[in-house]
């Protein structure tokens, strides 16, 4: 626990300034205009598990640093890495939990991870590579250890009102009895929530994005509990003045870095995550709706409800500004959830990684983990090697590593040329050459059998365009048939495979578009494998 008395003086936060990190290098602000988020696969690391640099069966900084080759090697030109370009780390900050989302000092980092220096060299070590780094910032609540906190249960302290108070029972859920009075704290009861119309509170949270935008460079946040931040009355979420807020916040925060991105967590239908990205709120947020909608794809082999929602969601956000995942800390692992299929795992990848959006990997999920939850089940140790505790500590672990380790790693599925691990390299490798896939429109293709999902993503600057068909059967189809009533081409195409990890049998060079832009009844091939995913790039004919 923090030492109280070095808080509560007055407001002003407790740090020493450290020089900021170097800038990032190696990356366009964006192609075509767009952010440069647009260029960015993202990979969620739960620092806690990743790698333990010391022995001590804690996952650390210094951890992640060693394994940056493994992520990105900083040479775009080389294929033996990930290939991800944007870290989000979950919090860093001292906290009380394992999980570290009841934060206690804002402005410090975890003692389990490491210190202050050892974050700004891993920044630095990643801006070289060409890689944004995002950080968790926990808003909407601290832990109930926090001297703010502890200060605040004495009703004459100037900290009292940075809380939710009540001096008599209120009607409804979230609040909490204590000897000061019920508190309110819709997560949990070592989790209150901060009060954010009170004054003091919003400068000092300010004061905290500002700390690691500018004093330390961070590259942008992933807003915890978003839709939660301001209550009114009976309303516990998407509250008006929680909107109210994010449009003051991005201001302020634009104007420390106009490149800082931030990403929410907005827990719900797509229809309620669209309200935070318009006008001037939040800059990306997670899109759950197709997440389940590709997972149960997936798992049925029929492309129909994959199909549907990402015609929605194109249609519903601004193109390409939302974030797309199959499954993160909170929920059960996607491989456990497709009944650990390896191929089936393939397809997920499949549709994540070329279907338009910023797209983010949970750390683990390129090699297949598995977890169900309770949380901790879902958050172990990352699987490197064969090695006792599968390389991840010397030490012994926090929590044990998943006992398939032996078989299902990093360094065994390095060598096996149909892993789902290169499987997932391929695809990132390939969104980042191919500007299509990052910044490019969706138009959905009709397929003449269910189990296939098609789509064209076409951009005009570079010109550049792209058929994926991803087949999502166990068995192979043939007799299929793709169209397109109308879309951007003209003339005639050349067809070129960009990815098939198969022969194709009976392959189709050429492509005549229709007075419209579009095409009908192309068949590009007279049999589409099994589990299969291929990417065709259409090249105009002169």
């Amino acid at each position: 626990m923090l030492v109280l008395g070095l808080w509560l003086t007055n407001c002003t936060p407790r740090y020493a300034a450290p020089s900021p990190a170097s800038p990032v290098s190696g990356l366009p602000t964006g192609t075509g205009g767009q952010p440069w988020w647009n260029d960015t696969v993202f990979y969620q690391i739960f620092v806690r598990s990743f790698y333990d640099s010391d022995g001590d069966g804690s996952g650390d900084l210094k951890g992640i640093l060693s394994k940056l080759d493994y992520l990105n090697d900083g040479d775009p030109a080389a294929n033996d890495d990930l290939g991800v370009t944007g870290l989000w780390l979950m919090p860093i900050h001292p906290a009380t939990s394992y999980h570290g989302y009841d934060v206690t000092d804002y402005y410090a980092i975890h003692p389990d991870y490491g210190s202050l220096d050892d974050f700004k060299l891993l920044l630095a070590e990643a801006h070289q590579r060409g890689m944004r780094v995002i950080i968790d910032l926990v808003l909407n609540h601290t832990s109930c250890q926090h001297p703010w906190f502890q200060s605040a249960q004495d009703p004459a302290s100037t900290y009292r009102d940075w809380y939710v108070w009540s001096q008599t029972e209120p009607v409804g859920s979230g609040w909490h009895p204590s000897d000061a009075g019920f508190y309110f704290g819709i997560f949990q009861e070592c989790m209150p929530d901060l009060n954010y119309t009170n004054p003091q509170v919003e400068a000092e949270m300010k004061n905290v994005v500002r700390f690691w935008l500018e004093e330390v460079g961070v590259d942008g946040f992933r807003l915890d509990a978003a839709k939660h931040l301001i209550e009114q009355g009976s309303i516990q979420s998407h509250s008006p003045a929680t909107h109210t807020w994010y449009e003051g916040f991005r201001s302020d925060y634009k104007a420390i870095n106009p490149q800082a991105l931030t990403v929410g967590e907005v827990w719900d239908s797509s229809v309620a995550v669209k309200a935070y990205l318009e006008g001037e709120e939040l800059d990306l947020a997670f899109s759950f709706d197709l997440a389940k909608a590709w997972i149960l794809s997936a798992r049925l082999g029929k492309a129909e409800e994959a199909a549907s929602l990402l015609k929605r969601e194109a249609g519903l956000f601004h193109p390409n500004q939302f974030a797309v995942f199959l499954t993160n800390h909170d929920q059960d692992r996607i491989m456990t959830l497709l009944a650990d299929e390896m191929q089936k795992g393939k397809i997920a990848a499949s549709m994540l990684l070329t279907a338009p959006g910023v797209p983010f990997i949970y750390y683990g999920e390129e090699i297949g983990m598995l977890g169900k939850k309770p949380d901790e089940m879902i958050r172990t140790p990352m699987q490197w090697s064969a090695q006792p505790n599968g390389g991840f500590t010397n030490g012994q672990p926090w929590e044990a590593v998943n006992p398939d380790f032996t078989t299902k790693n990093v360094a065994a599925q390095s060598k096996e040329t149909g892993s789902l691990l290169n499987h997932y390299r391929k695809l990132i490798h390939l969104r980042r050459q191919y500007a299509a896939l990052r910044i490019g429109g969706y138009l959905p293709v009709t397929a003449s059998q269910p189990s296939i999902l098609a789509f064209l993503r076409h951009s005009s600057s570079p010109d550049e365009t792209l058929l994926v068909i991803i087949n999502l059967a166990s068995e192979p189809v043939s007799d299929f048939s793709l169209s397109l009533p109308e879309g951007p081409l003209l003339g005639s195409y050349r067809i070129a495979p960009v990815l098939a990890e198969m022969k194709l049998d009976g392959f189709t060079e050429n492509l005549p578009a229709t007075s419209t832009g579009g095409f009908g009844e192309y068949r590009p091939m007279t049999s589409l494998p099994a589990f299969s995913t291929i990417i065709l790039q259409l090249l105009p004919v002169e």
